[in-house]
């Protein structure tokens, strides 16, 4: 029997199907993965609830993946290591990664607990670790599913272009194709959509009114009857900051005298066309209301939305017995932390337009006549209040004392005055001898100054308004470096990238902390206006019980 000899020449070539998307998991980025997932339990500035700690895990995560993945890739490019070196280094990541994990869980449980207990916060359930290990994996799968479906569409449109380029060339094409259609999506239906979506939200709410608030009966308030203010133009925060002051029964019952009613002035966005023109309208409506005559006038920056903390203008007003003429104007709705980001310069023209145009007005009295001039800025306030004066001595020198709470990270002259402070002070308390400035990390320090100062600096060392910046991507900070803030914990450390990130995350629930810590000052502006110009006769007695009033 003749065997058939086939030719291999005949012999069809079998060609291996490419994989589209691989289906295994990148080792560096995995090992990287891991240690991202184990640094994101390191303390931050402030406690976080169990979902948004999972959720940032998760993000953290997906971060550490895709930076690792990136550097496996661009390794690749010079050494490719063999299947053997990656079976080895799988074997030492499984060997290492559990126990890491869970040492971190660990010590993230016993972090948060004594970050709460610094801030006079109950502790966490003891399950609530579950659920946060739970919803970081969620997060973690939900963007790793998102980057593989992205690679998926980039290998596609390769494949595609690949019957009409080189492969090298297709490749390039395609992940230029898809990087294009997503920061299309991201840019134009994300951050477009969230901006005008919030832009709209913003709107609507500051055409709103609060519960319980309606039209003051008293003449000497923005938006009266006799008003030069209509009231449907002052915003909801407007509407807000002019009925929110105690009577006059309540401020003598404190003061133990007969008591003012106290003058509360606000032009809103739509009060006048322009700035200048709200500015001028305030100037007129203390003219109405025969402001210049009180003891204190008080000028307000407030933060973007329009919003002024009431325990602030309150505590003057109970210092003073209603013998005040406060006043403000509205430049934003959005929120601070938008207008910080689209547009600062509206902060800066509206407190340059109203500061100068009281100041001007207060300047032309008699100075043997003339009332105590105040300023105040908070979070976004306080930049357009350094920025209105330039520098630090005009500050000193543009008003009979200035309070300045919460710091941003942009604010000129408090970068140059923690620059240029005292040897051997801290950058969350430092000391400036040269000028009477003050600074305070925490309210009682401010009880025993040997020298009144005319500027104040109320700045938690737990604020992470105060200490954000984008140099904390690679930057160690000084806050960070030899002795902490007061509330800031010994076991936080810094981080390339992950300290960043962690302070941004702060930045969400900085107005949620208890007051004296986070972005919350509250009550502790009596500490500060006691400081700048108490009334004669005030005592720290009357700091605490007024204090004490306010937090009731």
């Amino acid at each position: 029997m003749q065997r058939r000899v086939i030719s291999s020449a005949t012999a069809p070539t079998v060609v291996p199907r490419r994989r589209v998307v691989r289906c295994g998991l990148s080792v560096t980025g995995f090992g990287l993965c891991a240690l991202f997932y184990c640094l994101t339990y390191t303390p931050s500035l402030l406690p976080r609830p169990w979902f948004l700690q999972g959720v940032v895990a998760g993000l953290t995560a997906s971060f550490g993946y895709a930076g690792g993945t990136a550097i496996g890739a661009v390794v690749r490019l010079r050494w490719w290591p063999s299947r053997r070196a990656e079976r080895v280094a799988w074997r030492m990541l499984f060997v290492l990664v559990p126990p890491l994990v869970l040492l971190f869980l660990w010590l993230g449980t016993r972090w948060q607990r004594e970050v709460r207990v610094r801030l006079g916060l109950p502790p966490q359930q003891e399950y609530d670790l579950i659920r946060t290990v739970g919803i970081s994996l969620l997060t973690f799968g939900m963007l790793l599913l998102l980057a593989r479906c992205l690679r998926l569409a980039a290998h596609g449109f390769a494949r595609l272009f690949g019957r009409l380029v080189p492969e090298s060339a297709a490749y390039c094409a395609g992940f230029v194709v898809v990087t294009l259609i997503s920061y299309t999506a991201f840019d134009g239906l994300l951050v477009s959509n969230l901006y005008t979506s919030a832009d709209r939200s913003a709107a609507v709410t500051d055409s709103g009114t609060g519960n319980g608030v309606v039209r003051p009966a008293s003449v000497l308030r923005s938006g009266s009857s006799q008003s030069l203010v209509s009231w449907d133009s002052l915003g909801r925060q407007g509407r807000n900051f002019v009925t929110k002051a105690p009577a006059a029964d309540q401020l003598g019952a404190f003061a133990g005298r007969t008591a003012l009613d106290p003058i509360r002035i606000y032009a809103g966005l739509s009060s006048a066309d322009s700035v200048e023109e709200r500015a001028a309208l305030v100037v007129r409506e203390m003219d109405r209301t025969r402001a210049w005559d009180r003891s204190v006038i008080a000028v307000f920056t407030p933060t973007g939305t329009g919003w002024v903390d009431n325990d602030v203008p309150s505590s003057l007003e109970y210092m003073y017995a209603g013998d005040t003429a406060l006043v403000s104007m509205q430049y934003s709705y959005l929120p601070s932390w938008i207008s910080f980001a689209v547009d600062r310069s509206k902060v800066v023209d509206a407190a340059s337009a109203l500061i100068t145009a009281v100041r001007e007005r207060w300047a032309a009295m008699p100075a043997t006549d003339r009332p105590k001039l105040l300023i105040f800025g908070e979070s976004l306030g306080t930049y357009g209040t350094e920025k209105t004066f330039g520098t630090a001595p005009a500050m000193v020198d543009g008003a009979d004392g200035i309070l300045l709470e919460g710091p941003t990270f942009a604010n000129p002259i408090h970068q140059q005055l923690t620059s240029g402070r005292a040897p051997g002070s801290p950058v969350w308390d430092p000391a400036y001898p040269r000028l009477p400035v003050e600074f305070s990390s925490e309210f009682h320090e401010l009880r025993d100054l040997a020298v009144r100062p005319r500027v104040v600096y109320m700045q938690n060392s737990s604020d992470p308004v105060v200490w954000w910046s984008p140099s904390l991507l690679w930057h160690k900070p000084q806050w960070l470096r030899g002795e902490r803030g007061p509330d800031v914990t010994p076991a936080m450390h810094w981080y390339p990238v992950i300290t960043f990130w962690q302070t941004t995350v702060d930045l969400l629930f900085a107005n949620k902390a208890p007051i004296g810590h986070g972005h919350v000052y509250k009550s502790g502006a009596v500490d500060g206006w006691a400081a700048l110009a108490p009334p004669p006769g005030w005592t720290v007695a009357d700091t605490l019980r007024l204090r004490a009033l306010l937090d009731n």
